[in-house]
C-alpha cells in the first residue's frame, strides 16, 4: 500500500477546523465583512491593509406637514489587518507523518493562534467600550448578585438600543466571574437539562437572553494615578472627541472610563435621557498636568447623532470608574454588531524558490495559509501557518463592560 503524504492543503483544512473550535470571543462577533475582503481571493492582502466599515446614517424626526430635508452623514470605522501565525519544524522522517499522527501537533499550534486572536479582540473591547457596570473586586457569587449582573448587562444594552429579538447578545466572562455566576445561580430554578450541563461542564449556561462563554483572555484594565473625582472641565459648552480640562492631578490611562457631572446618556433613537450618566472611554494616555483628554464617543449634545443630554458645565467634575491605580477585569456583554473580526486571504507565493508547497483554505469565514519550505543544510521541513486578521469596534455603544 502506498503512503499518502500530508499536503499543505490537507493541513490547512484540518487546522482551520481546529481553529474554529478553539475560538471563544471571536465566534460570537460580527463576521459579515469577511466577504468584503474575500470577494477577490486571487488578490490577497498584506499586513497594514485597511477597510473602512460604513455605519448607517441617522436622521431627526420631523413633526408636522412641512418637510425639513436633512443631509445624509455617513461615518466609517477603520479595520486594519495584522499578520500572525505559528511555525512547525519537521525532520525528513517526521515529514512522512499521517494527518492522524499530526493532529496533536496541529491542536497545540492552532490553540496558540486562536488564543492570540481572542486576546487581541478582548483587549480591543477593553480599549473601546465605554458603557461599564459592576464593582471592581466584587464577584456576583450570590443569587441576587448573579441575577443583577445578567439583568444589569441587558438593561444597559437596552438603553443603548441594542437589538433584542435576533439572539445576537453574548456575555464573555473570565474564569473567576464564570465560577461565581455558577455558584450564584445554583439555587435559581432552571430546567433539568440546563442544570445538568452546568454541573457537568462547570460553565454557566445561556441565560437571560445572553449567549454565555468563558474566556481566559478577558483583559485587565489598570487606571492611572488620577484621583477618582477631583479633576474638572475647563470651559462650558464643549463638544467632540477632545475635552479641555483643568490641569490633571495624576495620569489617566487609555481605556479608562469616565463620566462628567450633569451629562446623561440618551436613547440613540428617541434622544430621551436614560437617567444614567453618559460614560466615555479615554482613547489616549493623559499625563499628570495635562489640560485635555481624548474621549470616545465624541460628545454630541445635539443633532441626529446626539448621545448626551447636554455638554458639561464649566468646572464640572470628571469621575473615573474604579480607583486611582486600581485594576479590574473587563468581562464584556455585547450584541454581535458591537465588534467586527475579519480574517482574510493572503498573497500566496508560487512554488519554487525554496517553497515546496503552499495552500490557502477558507472555512466559515476564516482563512489560513500554509507554506512549506525546505532547509537542506539540516534536512528540515519548515511549515508556516499564517493568518491575516483585523478587529474593529464598529458599534461599541452596543456593548457593556462588567467589571469584577
Amino acid at each position: 500500500m502506498s503512503n499518502t503524504l500530508v499536503t499543505c492543503s490537507i493541513i490547512a483544512k484540518e487546522a482551520l477546523a481546529v481553529l474554529e473550535n478553539q475560538l471563544q470571543f471571536a465566534s460570537v462577533v460580527n463576521r459579515d465583512w469577511d466577504q468584503e475582503f474575500t470577494s477577490n481571493q486571487s488578490r490577497g492582502y498584506s499586513p497594514g491593509a485597511t477597510i473602512n466599515i460604513k455605519r448607517p446614517p441617522r436622521y431627526n424626526y420631523r413633526a408636522g406637514r412641512v418637510a425639513v430635508p436633512q443631509a445624509t452623514v455617513e461615518t466609517t470605522v477603520p479595520l486594519t489587518l495584522s499578520q500572525g501565525g505559528t511555525d512547525l519544524n519537521f525532520t525528513g522522517q517526521e515529514r512522512t507523518l499521517s494527518i492522524q499522527q499530526m493532529s496533536q501537533k496541529l491542536q497545540a499550534a492552532m490553540a496558540t493562534v486562536a488564543n492570540e486572536i481572542d486576546r487581541q479582540g478582548l483587549d480591543m473591547a477593553r480599549l473601546n467600550t465605554f458603557n461599564t457596570i459592576g464593582t471592581p473586586g466584587t464577584l456576583p457569587n450570590t443569587q441576587a448578585l448573579a441575577i443583577a449582573a445578567m439583568t444589569g448587562v441587558n438593561q444597559r444594552l437596552d438603553e443603548m438600543g441594542a437589538p433584542v429579538k435576533d439572539g445576537g447578545r453574548s456575555l464573555i466572562m473570565n474564569p473567576a466571574f464564570n465560577a461565581s455566576m455558577v455558584q450564584g445561580m445554583a439555587g435559581l430554578f432552571n430546567s433539568t437539562d440546563k442544570v445538568g450541563k452546568q454541573f457537568s461542564t462547570g460553565r454557566l449556561q445561556n441565560s437571560f437572553g445572553l449567549d454565555v462563554g468563558m474566556d481566559q483572555n478577558v483583559a485587565i484594565h489598570t487606571n492611572g494615578t488620577a484621583v477618582v473625582a477631583t479633576n474638572t472641565v475647563n470651559g462650558a459648552g464643549q463638544t467632540g472627541s477632545t475635552i479641555t480640562v483643568n490641569s490633571l492631578n495624576g495620569t489617566i490611562t487609555r481605556g479608562t472610563k469616565i463620566t462628567f457631572a450633569g451629562v446623561n446618556a440618551v436613547n440613540p433613537q428617541s434622544r430621551a435621557s436614560t437617567g444614567t450618566l453618559a460614560q466615555f472611554v479615554v482613547t489616549a494616555d493623559a499625563a499628570s498636568g495635562a489640560t485635555s483628554i481624548s474621549i470616545s464617543p465624541a460628545l454630541t449634545p445635539t443633532g441626529a447623532f446626539q448621545n448626551v443630554t447636554a455638554s458639561p458645565a464649566n468646572s464640572a467634575t470628571i469621575t473615573i470608574f474604579g480607583t486611582a491605580s486600581g485594576s479590574y477585569n473587563t468581562n464584556v456583554g455585547f450584541h454581535r454588531d458591537a465588534y467586527t473580526l475579519a480574517m482574510v486571504p493572503m498573497y500566496a507565493p508560487p512554488s519554487g524558490r525554496g517553497v515546496i508547497d503552499v495552500a490557502q483554505e477558507s472555512y466559515k469565514g476564516m482563512n489560513l495559509k500554509v507554506t512549506e519550505f525546505y532547509d537542506g543544510v539540516n534536512d528540515n521541513y519548515i511549515m508556516r501557518l499564517d493568518v491575516l486578521f483585523g478587529w474593529a469596534a464598529t458599534y461599541p455603544e452596543l456593548a457593556c463592560i462588567y467589571a469584577t
